[in-house]
């Protein structure tokens, strides 16, 4: 049986805390009748409006608003019109921040994730608990020793200084 899933204050504390603690954690979906789990094991953060791989680095959009709004809400979106990448909103509202979701389990990439687990743009803006079908849930504890950081993958538009941050992390 799995335990609840988290909600809001567990979202509402610093992008790159958030993201860190997401590491080990279990990543809850729907399958036809049953609940499946996938261990979290890779993330990248994106954290407010002056980080220039931030889709909201150039303020308010349609695609980015949900990034302004409450903590623990999914922000998915098409990436180059093929895959959808899953993010969860996180920290104060009105400080446009997420957590890009890349791996879990055995799926090494955000898209391979999301066509594995069956989220598409429905899910966008739904809150990340039961009723839509998504959830982050307690997984396994993870020391420090056991996260490597990098900088976050294909983001070289937004310049060396924000292409450079150690915004990824990975269980090993």
């Amino acid at each position: 049986m799995l335990s609840a899933e988290f909600n809001k204050p567990f979202y509402d504390r610093p992008t790159l805390t958030v993201a860190r603690d997401l590491l080990g954690k279990q990543l809850v979906f729907q399958k036809e009748d049953s609940w499946e789990s996938l261990l979290i094991n890779e993330v990248e953060a994106y954290d407010g409006p002056q980080d220039k791989a931030c889709h909201a680095h150039c303020g308010r959009t349609k695609r980015s608003e949900v990034m302004f709004g409450p903590a623990g809400y999914w922000y998915v979106y098409l990436c180059y019109g093929v895959h959808w990448l899953a993010n969860i909103v996180v920290g104060p509202e009105d400080y446009p921040a997420a957590v890009l979701i890349r791996g879990a389990g055995q799926f090494d990439g955000p898209g391979k994730l999301t066509k594995a687990i069956g989220m598409t743009g429905d899910a966008n803006r739904k809150k990340a608990d039961s009723a839509s079908g998504f959830f982050v849930t307690d997984g396994i504890k993870v020391s420090k020793s056991k996260i490597k950081k990098t900088p976050r993958i294909g983001i070289d538009y937004a310049g060396p200084v924000w292409a450079k941050k150690p915004y990824r992390f990975v269980l090993q």
